[in-house]
């Protein structure tokens, strides 16, 4: 049996920022998979927003992670036959919000790209992509955002935005970051950093 993530103990406070580094194989995505709910751990416990993630089902999960927590990833996973706006309004839609398609448009205005809402994802670029994936895990005010290697698609100018921006943001939701990156500049933006080596922190 291949053990990934062994023996980690790890209190996160809420509106805390902390950057997990380490070599690639440490055990940093898999880690920020198991606290996001998208993994279950074979023992342990994690606890997200006061609920017990391993005693919940895949469907209790799903409905903690709408409503509690955004995702930002490296490769942006934005729906390529949805535009800007129906890409940032589908978590709202999938929380039966009916305010949608405004709060999206206002978020979409926060990040920059008010005059893009129509435009598809192939017709914008990395930088743009992003900063709709951004928009997207903010517009519903998440208690705690993950990310993933956010600028490891991007060239270090457009890289260095998305990174102003996403602590921006972060700063004025009042929301949890957990960052996955090898970008020790954006760790050092971070509260605290923690190193990961063979799964466990160093």
């Amino acid at each position: 049996m291949l053990t990934i993530v062994d023996n980690v103990t790890l209190d996160i406070a809420a509106g805390e920022s902390v950057a997990i580094v380490g070599a690639s194989g440490a055990g940093k995505s898999t880690l920020l998979a198991l606290l996001a709910g998208l993994d279950e751990p074979t023992s342990g416990r994690i606890t997200l927003a006061g609920a017990d993630l391993t005693a919940l089902d895949e469907d209790g999960r799903a409905r903690l992670r709408a409503e509690r927590v955004g995702f930002v990833f490296q490769s942006f996973h934005l729906v390529p036959s949805l535009t800007a706006l129906e890409n940032v309004m589908l978590p709202l839609e999938l929380a039966g919000r009916r305010d949608a398609r405004p709060t999206a448009a206002e978020t979409l205005g926060r990040v920059g790209l008010g005059q893009r809402t129509g435009h598809y994802p192939r017709q914008l670029s990395g930088g743009e992509q992003q900063r709709v994936a951004i928009a997207r895990a903010f517009v519903t005010r998440p208690a705690v955002l993950f990310a993933d290697e956010p600028t490891g698609n991007l060239d270090t100018h457009t890289g260095e935005r998305i990174i102003s921006l996403l602590f921006d943001l972060n700063a004025q939701s009042h929301t949890t970051l957990v960052l996955v990156t090898h970008d020790r500049a954006l760790a050092g933006r971070c509260g605290r950093i923690l190193q990961m080596d063979s799964g466990a922190f160093v």
